[in-house]
């Protein structure tokens, strides 16, 4: 699944079914990507959640660590914001930072 405008503004208006293809996130991720944290909301108008779901996917699949919660409501983009539904996010990253080693211990 594609957000449309996204995918305009990177590979123009007409781009074929196999530059999509090849040049869509899931399809990037190696063992050398990075760990990465995902949250989305299933209200979401502008970017179907599914996305956030097949990049967890393709990094399972590629054994890189990653976490990905999905929370029932929510705006696209919501950020640091702290709408009701979300407000748990920024301490599930920071859970999950702690975790693999990332957070100095002192601070």
């Amino acid at each position: 699944m594609t957000h449309g405008g996204s995918r305009n503004n990177l590979l123009g208006p007409n781009p074929t079914p196999e530059t999509i293809e090849r040049l869509s996130l899931e399809t990037q991720v190696t063992a050398q990507t990075p760990p990465t944290f995902l949250f989305h909301t299933g209200e979401d108008g502008a970017v179907p959640v599914e996305n956030s779901v097949l990049f967890y996917s393709a990094l399972r699949k590629a054994g890189v660590p990653g976490e990905l919660h999905i929370f029932r409501a929510g705006p696209h983009g919501v950020g640091l914001d702290r709408f009701e539904d979300t407000k748990a996010w920024p301490d599930l990253l920071k859970s999950w930072m702690d975790h693999l080693g990332f957070l100095n211990k002192e601070a």
